[in-house]
């Protein structure tokens, strides 16, 4: 059977296990801005609780968080990639499911071969269990005999309590789970689809399955066929992800402008730490790295600026030293002064196998004695938490804890950007 695994406000969640004096306070994470603006992308049950919804502009509910003493925390994508990593190495340690991978940063699928839905249960209850000792973050699991019914119900393990984060639809309650599932709740379907079939009076997943396949065809095409053929029980979807990008690529939108190249260089190097070591963990090397940069748009009112380079390596490398210094010596190349830069990013291309790449002769980069620098490296931070073992450019590890409360508990308030 197939298995879907769910983070459940994962953002969320990853900032309650750095802190956990937060549990069973409301909680949300947002990406602040100098403005003061930005938008919640992640909120606990008790967050919502008080009216607070995913998507909802930080300055609009900026008096709830303050009156709810709300804890609010800067999305740290790098920190949900760790912790994501480390539910995949939990779940496959376990050897319970099989064929696991990730799908999202915080959704996963696998397979249990075992047709039996109280084993199966069983065997989940475990996995469950395990995640949440070892990582902390509490997750809603799903199993059916495709992925989009795997899918279908994990939705009513997360929106019914009664399931206790665990549902599996078999052949024989299919149809009943259909029923009860609104058309845009199923996977393939989305928001924008959704509107146009209720136009056709598809209310529900089970209106959507009741249609013939000529007729889904002419509706949504392929993509369309597939998600009614799964809900029949009918595998359509291939997750076999391909081997490897042929692109990684790490940007951000600065929650501040930054006119500094001192300040440039070491947000650079991080993003370009960090994409050596997504390049190392997927066996992989590069042979060129593009770097740009650029203001903000939105403001119409300052000097606009944006630029790119890119540099073709001498020979292919995931070293974290050399991509760092290519990629500073083309901000250094692409930076002008006077601007106050928003955005900023680095590419990884030219993508190729470790195993199968030849090294050059000549090559000082990837000797053994480098490429076991790295190895070491990747272990220590995966043992003691990214940005352990860094480069002196990359400055000090920055931790953002709420600011403290002046009320008399001294529980944390807000971050205010």
């Amino acid at each position: 059977m197939i298995v879907h695994i769910d983070c459940n406000s994962f953002y969320a969640s990853v900032e309650i296990v750095s802190h956990p004096e937060l549990a069973g306070r409301p909680v949300v994470v947002a990406n602040n801005n100098e403005a003061g603006g930005g938008i919640i992308l992640a909120l606990t049950k008790e967050a919502k609780k008080l009216g607070l919804r995913r998507g909802d502009p930080v300055f609009k509910v900026r008096k709830t968080l303050e009156t709810n003493n709300v804890a609010m925390f800067d999305a740290d994508l790098r920190k949900y990639r760790d912790m994501s990593r480390r539910i995949m190495k939990t779940v496959i340690e376990q050897e319970i499911i099989i064929n696991f991978l990730q799908y999202s940063v915080d959704e996963f699928f696998g397979e249990i071969p075992v047709d039996d839905p109280p084993t199966v249960r069983q065997c989940l209850e475990q996995v469950v269990a395990v995640i949440n000792d070892n990582c902390g973050i509490p997750v809603s699991c799903g199993c059916s005999c495709t992925y989009t019914l795997a899918k279908t119900a994990t939705w009513f393990a997360k929106h019914y309590e009664a399931y206790n984060g665990i549902c599996i639809i078999t052949p024989e309650v299919r149809e009943k789970a259909l029923k009860k599932i609104p058309i845009e709740g199923i996977w393939g379907i989305g928001r924008r689809s959704a509107p146009r079939l209720k136009q056709y009076g598809i209310i529900t997943a089970y209106d959507f399955a009741s249609l013939g396949e000529s007729v889904v065809n002419m509706l949504m095409t392929t993509t369309g066929v597939r998600t009614w053929r799964e809900l029949h029980g009918i595998p359509a979807i291939d997750m076999t992800a391909p081997e490897h990008q042929q692109s990684i690529m790490h940007s951000r939108t600065f929650p501040f402008m930054v006119t500094e190249l001192e300040k440039l260089h070491e947000l650079l190097s991080n993003y370009a730490a960090d994409v050596a070591a997504n390049l190392r963990s997927d066996n992989c090397l590069c042979r060129t790295i593009t770097v740009f940069v650029c203001t903000n748009p939105h403001r119409t009112d300052l000097p606009q600026y944006s630029n790119s380079d890119t540099a073709r390596l001498a020979a292919a490398t995931s070293n974290t030293q050399e991509i760092v210094r290519v990629a500073l010596h083309l901000l250094d190349g692409i930076y002008a002064k006077g601007y106050k830069y928003k955005r900023m990013g680095i590419v990884l291309g030219g993508i190729v196998e470790d195993a199968g790449w030849q090294l050059d002769l000549f090559d000082k980069v990837n000797t053994s004695e480098n490429r076991r620098l790295m190895e070491a490296t990747d272990r220590l931070n995966a043992k003691y938490g990214r940005g352990t073992v860094r480069l002196s450019v990359q400055g000090s590890p920055s931790r953002k804890p709420p600011t403290p409360s002046t009320d008399t508990d001294s529980q944390p308030t807000p971050t205010k950007s």
